[in-house]
């Protein structure tokens, strides 16, 4: 392992990397890992990577995990990156690449992450894990406790999607359905306290309180880098919710650039609904990152992107602001018409969540800030099947229709 130390990215309390710390001392913020990139340079090259196979612990130099650990690996990471040349002509743009995430083992991203906070519990020796989500998270950690014979508990908000409820079922998780009425997240609030109170392993999408995860989330830019050919794309689309994807995104790229591998940086679009756009507002009012204001109940289609607060903000603030990149908001209205475009150009089924980037990009490019040339990457972070009541909701169903041909033949020609 190549971890220098842990340091809360707020008050600057540091730990070693021996320590069993899974956040500030004083709950003050994310406890950021330093790596020794020097040591990492002398046994990680190009070359070498292009020898390994494709996943997550392709990079395991650049992950805090103890060598000789024993990694979950459930087939996450190694998702395509696909040239969308009929999505490209439709919004205008010759250069269009998605990330597909919806290829992970649980349909999002969050396989990344969770793979790597689950590596961390084995290797602390913990019995049971635990995290507040609104369903994607959930399905992850439980599916990689399931694998690691870690009991897991879950605490999701009551109108998480029934597809997420029922693989934490089947994955064999504890779950926890929860009323969310006031401002404050109560799966959140749950995690916390059934964690301090019975000493379980909290293990959440948010930095704060499980650093080790939140470096799950640099893979998905290694990833990039290399199916681009190591050329960096002009613009980089990312859904946001608690800001952790985000900011581990900027963080891969930034690790390549300091091991050589690449020799420039994308700016970084983050893209939340109008429901609950916190980081959008804080970008937009020029906010210190440490002072990003609550959102209050939020009011989305988007429910993977409901996070009031957003944890690993901070950090997805400074990565915008450095790389000259932008945040925005968008409309349920423009979420559901970008879900439907990428389903009938590109054959791609995303959830609300997943496609927010997509319905970010077209914003932008109709006010004229994305040049036609552009190499834009878009990341599609989770399926349709996640939510598909949203799909059936805007839609409606197809009437049924008696099984004679001159019926259906009318009907047909209805559509």
């Amino acid at each position: 392992m190549f971890v220098e130390k842990l340091k809360c990215a707020r008050c600057g309390e540091e730990h070693g990397p021996e320590e069993k710390v899974f956040y500030c001392s004083k709950l003050d913020g994310r406890l950021d890992i330093y790596y020794d990139y020097d040591a990492i340079s002398n046994v990680l090259s190009k070359e070498s990577l292009s020898r390994r196979k494709g996943g997550t612990w392709k990079y395991r130099e650049l992950l805090p995990i103890k060598k000789g650990t024993k990694v979950v690996d459930l087939g996450e990471g190694n998702t395509p990156l696909i040239k969308c040349n009929d999505l490209g002509r439709a919004i205008g743009l010759r250069n269009l690449y998605v990330k597909d995430e919806t290829r992970n083992p649980t349909w999002s991203f969050k396989d990344r992450p969770m793979s790597v906070g689950v590596a961390k519990g084995i290797e602390f020796g913990v019995e049971t894990a635990v995290i507040a989500s609104s369903g994607n998270a959930a399905a992850a950690l439980a599916a990689f406790c399931a694998k690691a014979n870690i009991d897991c508990v879950t605490f999701v908000p009551h109108f998480a999607g029934a597809g997420k409820i029922a693989q934490l079922m089947l994955y064999g998780a504890k779950v926890v359905r929860l009323r969310w009425e006031k401002e404050e997240d109560p799966t959140v609030k749950m995690m916390l306290e059934t964690s301090r109170k019975y000493g379980w392993y909290p293990c959440p999408s948010f930095g704060p309180f499980n650093p080790y995860q939140f470096e799950g989330n640099k893979t998905m830019a290694y990833e990039i880098c290399e199916q681009l050919n190591w050329e960096v794309p002009d613009w980089l689309f990312i859904p946001v919710g608690g800001g952790g994807l985000l900011a581990g995104n900027w963080k891969g790229f930034k690790e390549f650039e300091t091991l050589g591998f690449i020799s420039s940086l994308p700016k970084i679009v983050a893209v939340q609904s109008t429901g609950c756009a916190p980081l959008v507002r804080a970008y937009e009012q020029g906010k210190d990152p440490f002072d990003i204001e609550p959102w209050g109940k939020p009011e989305t289609i988007a429910t993977g992107l409901e996070d009031p607060f957003p944890w690993d903000g901070d950090a997805a603030l400074i990565a915008i602001r450095e790389s000259g990149g932008t945040a925005i908001s968008v409309t349920n209205e423009e979420i559901l018409e970008a879900q439907r475009l990428l389903a009938k150009e590109e054959g791609i089924f995303a959830e609300p969540s997943g496609v927010a980037s997509l319905a970010g990009l077209i914003k932008l490019q109709e006010e004229g800030s994305i040049d036609s040339g552009d190499l834009v990457v878009i990341e599609i972070t989770g399926s349709g099947l996640k939510d598909p009541e949203v799909v059936s909701k805007h839609l409606g169903l197809p009437p049924i229709i008696e099984p004679e041909i001159d019926v259906v033949d009318s009907y047909l020609k209805s559509l």
